[in-house]
């Protein structure tokens, strides 16, 4: 596959994101400036994290307006592969292209750590190769990481399967005492109706490198890119 790694003023995950999906899973990847308006035949554009335009006004809300975010919700719209990282989470919130917001966790505190998420469901391209049982271990980065959506998208999206993970315990149980920032429901990610943008607070390609000592992340990744390529 052909990657398109989107790069703002700000972003400071680019790095990891094109080194994973290049260096450890074998893709080509290209970057996208801000300002591009081609996206240069990617068959998958992939948003990272930190902190576009500086998190002025809020998180995500200007790079919406940036050139490069018309050309990908083009492509989203005509079913093309989108994936956001914590500040590409909230960017595509922000773009109308997932359900729901961000908002400040509820400490109103930056948290860095790492934490356990669990599948929702496995019937989604970015889950359908995981263990629904297993709770991975992913590390999360962020001020503005608390997920929020009315009641009735939230009906909407269990009824869809649209809500990818939740935050658990290291062995899977969900309950408010493990949420790190407050999130409804513990909802760690989330997809549009039709399952091909994806967004997740927690950081998967800071836990794809055996160097690491985490590859929990890989699988995550692995599982999106085996259901578009199978």
């Amino acid at each position: 596959m052909k990657f398109g790694v989107l790069v703002f003023p700000g972003s400071n995950c680019d790095h990891d994101m094109v080194y994973v999906l290049r260096d450890k899973l074998g893709h080509e990847v290209i970057e996208l400036w801000h300002k591009d308006t081609d996206l240069k035949g990617v068959d998958a554009i992939a948003i990272p994290g930190g902190f576009s335009y500086g998190d002025y006004l809020r998180s995500g809300a200007l790079a919406r307006f940036s050139p490069i975010m018309e050309k990908v919700t083009e492509f989203a719209n005509y079913g093309g592969l989108v994936f956001g990282v914590c500040n590409g989470f909230q960017i595509l919130c922000e773009s109308g292209l997932l359900p729901g917001t961000l908002l400040h966790n509820d400490n109103q505190k930056f948290i860095c750590k790492n934490v356990y998420i669990k599948p929702d469901n496995t019937d989604n391209p970015m889950t359908a190769y995981l263990d629904k049982d297993k709770a991975y271990k992913i590390p999360i980065a962020h001020g503005e990481g608390r997920y929020f959506a009315d009641d009735e998208s939230l009906k909407k999206m269990r009824m869809n399967g649209q809500i990818l993970f939740r935050y658990t315990t290291e062995t899977g149980e969900v309950n408010s005492h493990i949420n790190p920032n407050g999130s409804i429901e513990n909802i760690a990610g989330v997809c549009n109706e039709n399952k091909n943008v994806f967004g997740m607070m927690p950081h998967p390609e800071r836990a794809a490198d055996n160097e690491l000592g985490n590859e929990d992340g890989r699988l995550i990744l692995e599982s999106l890119i085996k259901s578009y390529t199978k």
